[in-house]
Order: structure tokens, then sequence, then C-alpha cells
């Protein structure tokens, strides 16, 4: 028997089942495809996700391999000057292909030891007050204490579980796909930035290979959506809308996506979980849904691990539900806001306008981007200090970063006090007696997810919150 099946290979999954590792919970991945996709569904990470990355010590392993762009106000389309006050040490996003992202977490995943078969498809499963048993295609039965579902927006662990997946359908559906262009490219230019004067869902973008990145509306919204369009079909709507179809050829990879919105009604029964696209899906606009799962994973993992562990509190693996679902909400909410202002209707286009002005106010424009980043997410702990729900930015201590202290995924106390004490709780949290010129509390305790449990610096108020997310103590 596994501890834990997780039903699908995309980022979602891998990185769930490295944080998983991370506390020798003994994981199965299971990807439905033989081999990785080529397609590029995803463009690069944001702010939360790239803190993420670094408080696990994969951050440069990403750098490697992606291209650092400064921050900058862009919603809808609508783009700023970057504010200046964003709380973190890492103001820029990551240009990254969803494929490089996907092959970074396999590899860290299988590091830690997770298993990852390819070319299994889970058709089947059932639940008891022990566990779980999951058929595959091939008739294939496995039994595992829990199954996460991380298995796309088509999701088939959240079919099977019967979890409602209230929404709007699609309405405009949008044409993705790599090409060759035969058009010059300082031609290419200067149409695209006319086009995209009146019509912001159009765009051609050099990958500087040769190839083009190519996002052009679709006619109308496809009975099947899961047949992939053809170079036909780019050429047609380029010619619509452009005036020409820049002699597009020789495609590497070719799909369509929509605006549909759903969000899961629950994202756990029993000893099944959902995350990342099976429990919502929305439109890419803002580049947010592959961020979303990732920091979904970052949520559930450790609570997960603690269940297997034995030590969890009571109530701690449904905090996944309490805690993620608003931010999906707010995710949800953002996008059709966005997808609203890309309208060519005058109406849209006159709150566009507006929004253009008010964005020139440095704390809205602050606050959409903290939205679209993921840094503004506080999740409700409560009553208590300014920092208590929120994720801890990384600060320079007097020996080293804070995010160096965070690799093995156990919760922590920094301590700058020197008085305090988490025995009992040693073998889940770390003890840091540290100083820090950019901390301005005594002493914070930060979840494994670096969101802050505790600050302050009364022992008493600390032993009352321990057990709150790190079970009982051990004497």
């Amino acid at each position: 028997m596994f501890d834990v099946i997780i039903a699908g290979g995309g980022p979602t999954g891998l990185m769930l089942a490295s944080e998983l590792r991370l506390h020798d919970v003994n994981v199965l991945v299971l990807e439905k495809d033989s081999e990785p996709s080529e397609y590029v569904r995803a463009l690069g990470l944001h702010v939360r996700s790239i803190e993420v990355m670094d408080q696990r010590g994969l951050l440069e392993r990403f750098l490697a391999h992606g291209r650092q762009h400064p921050l900058g106000g862009s919603f809808a389309g609508i783009t700023k000057p970057s504010s200046g006050r964003l709380d973190t040490a890492h103001a820029y996003t990551l240009a990254i292909p969803q494929t490089v992202t996907d092959r970074l977490l396999a590899e860290r995943a299988t590091e830690l030891g997770a298993e990852p078969r390819r070319g299994c498809e889970l058709v089947g499963l059932s639940q008891d007050e022990h566990g779980v048993t999951v058929e595959l295609a091939d008739g294939t039965r496995l039994r595992s204490r829990y199954l996460v579902g991380c298995d796309g927006g088509r999701s088939t662990v959240r079919k099977l579980l019967g979890v409602g997946f209230p929404g709007e359908p699609t309405k405009v559906e949008t044409l993705l796909g790599e090409m060759e262009v035969t058009e010059d490219p300082a031609t290419v230019a200067a149409v695209v930035a006319e086009v995209r004067e009146t019509q912001l869902r159009f765009g051609l973008g050099p990958l500087g290979d040769g190839a083009y990145r190519v996002v052009v509306p679709a006619e109308g919204v496809a009975e099947d959506r899961t047949v992939p369009p053809t170079i036909e079909e780019f050429r047609q709507q380029l010619r619509v809308y452009a005036g020409t179809d820049f002699g597009v050829h020789s495609p590497r990879w070719l799909s369509r996506f929509g605006d549909a919105t759903r969000l899961a009604e629950r994202y756990r029964v029993g000893r099944v979980l959902l995350a990342g696209d099976a429990a919502h899906i929305h439109p890419p606009t803002g580049g947010q849904g592959l961020n979303l799962g990732i920091q979904d994973a970052f949520n559930l993992g450790w609570k997960l691990a603690a269940e297997v562990g034995g030590w969890a509190p009571e109530g701690l693996l449904d905090s996944y539900h309490t805690e993620r679902h608003p931010v999906a909400v707010d995710v949800l909410d953002n996008t059709r806001a966005q997808m609203e202002l890309l309208s060519t209707e005058p109406g849209p286009r006159a709150v566009r306008r507006l929004l253009s002005q008010l964005m020139d106010f440095e704390d809205v424009n602050r606050y959409l981007i903290e939205k679209i980043i993921a840094i503004g997410v506080r999740y409700d702990f409560g009553e208590g200090h300014e920092l208590l729900g929120r994720r801890m930015r990384d600060v320079g201590l007097k020996r080293g970063r804070l995010y160096e202290l965070t690799r093995g995924g156990r919760g922590l106390l920094l301590d700058q006090t020197g008085r305090l004490s988490v025995a009992g709780w040693a073998d889940r949290v770390d003890h840091v007696v540290d100083v820090s010129e950019e901390l301005h509390v005594p002493a914070v305790l930060l979840r494994p997810d670096g969101h802050v449990a505790w600050a302050g610096d009364d022992q008493q108020e600390l032993l009352g919150r321990l057990p709150k997310w790190f079970g009982a103590a051990v004497s």
C-alpha cells in the first residue's frame, strides 16, 4: 500500500509529490500520457511561486533555464510601471516554458524518491475508512491511504467523486500554437501592434529560433474542444483579424483554450482531495493557473504529510479547503474581470480606460499586482499581529537568509530574543536564534508553507499556538 497516490503528473502533482517526500511519505504519481507534453500552455512563474522555489532550494535550477523580467503592473493587458513598495525579495517574473517547469519538478520529485509512472490512466476509485482503491485502464488495482486528483480541468477523480463543478461554460475560444512564419519580422511586429490596438486577444511573439507563438480568436466554440485546430484554421483567423496569415507553416503544436470558469464545491471528500486545475479552471489571463496549482500543492503537502505521519491536529487537513478555496474564488473573479475588459464592446472599453487611469495611483496598481503575483494572500488565522496569516517574505539574517532555513519543509521559529522554546515539538519545528534588521517583531512562528502562525515574544502565547498547527507535544 502507498501512503499517497497522486493522479496527474503536471506541475501541481509533481510539486505535491516533492512536498510529501520531504516528510518520507511513500508517493506514487500516475500520469496517463506516455510522454511529456510538448504544449507550452504556461509561460512563467509569478513572485509567490518563485518564492516557493526559493524556500525549497529549487530557485537556482529555474533561474538557469528562465529569463527574469522586471515586475510591472499588468491587468487585462493594461501595463503600468511596477510599484516600488512590493513586499518581496523577488520583484520579477520568470519567463520559463511549462515544459521546462514540468521537467525540473519531475527531476526534483524523483530525486526525493517519488515514484512516477507514465501511461497509467486512472479510471475508477473507491474508498473506505482505511484507504482508497484505484483502478487503472489496464485493469491494475492499487491501494493507498490517500488519493489526490491533480488531473486537470477534465479531472476523472473529481467526476468519480461526484463533486460539483459549478461556473460558466466557454463562451469565447482562442487558438494557440507554435509555428514558423515567412513574413518579415519587422512587418509582423508592425501588424501585430496595429491589431492589438483594438483586439487584445491577438498576438504573434517570436520564440527566438525562427518560430512564433501565435494567439488569435477562434471563429466560434468548437463542438469537441479536445480536438486540436488545424493550421488552416489559424490561417483563416489570422486573415480575419490581420488581413494576412503571415505565411504561417510547419506547426510544432496547435491547441485551443476557452474562458470557462468553474470551481469545485469541495476540495476534499474523505480520503480523496483535489488540487490545481482539477479544483478550478479559469481563463489564462494574467498567467495565474499554473502558479495557483503549485501554491495549492505547497499548502496541501505538509498537511497531508502530517496526517500520514500521525501528528496532524484535528482539522488540519480540512484547512486546505478552508484556506485555498477562497484564494481560487479571488483568482476566478479577477480573471472574469480581465476577460470583460478585453472585450471590444464600447462599455467594457470605457471601463478599461477608467481602470487605466485608476492604476496610475500607486496603491491601486500595487493592489492589482499583488493579486496577480499572489503575495497579497492572507489566510484567516483569527485576531492577532498584522503578519498573522500572511506569507513571510525572505529576509536577511545575521547568518544568511530566512528562506535558506526552510529547505526541509518543517515549521520554523525564528527567535530574535533567544528566550523562547519549542521543546516538545522539536521533531516538527526548527528553532533558530538569529536577528534581522528587516524583521520588526521579536519572533515569528512559520508553518512549513511559510505563512506566519504566530508573532510576539510571550512563551505562553507560543505554547498556545504550537498545538494548533503542529499537534500535541512529545515529551
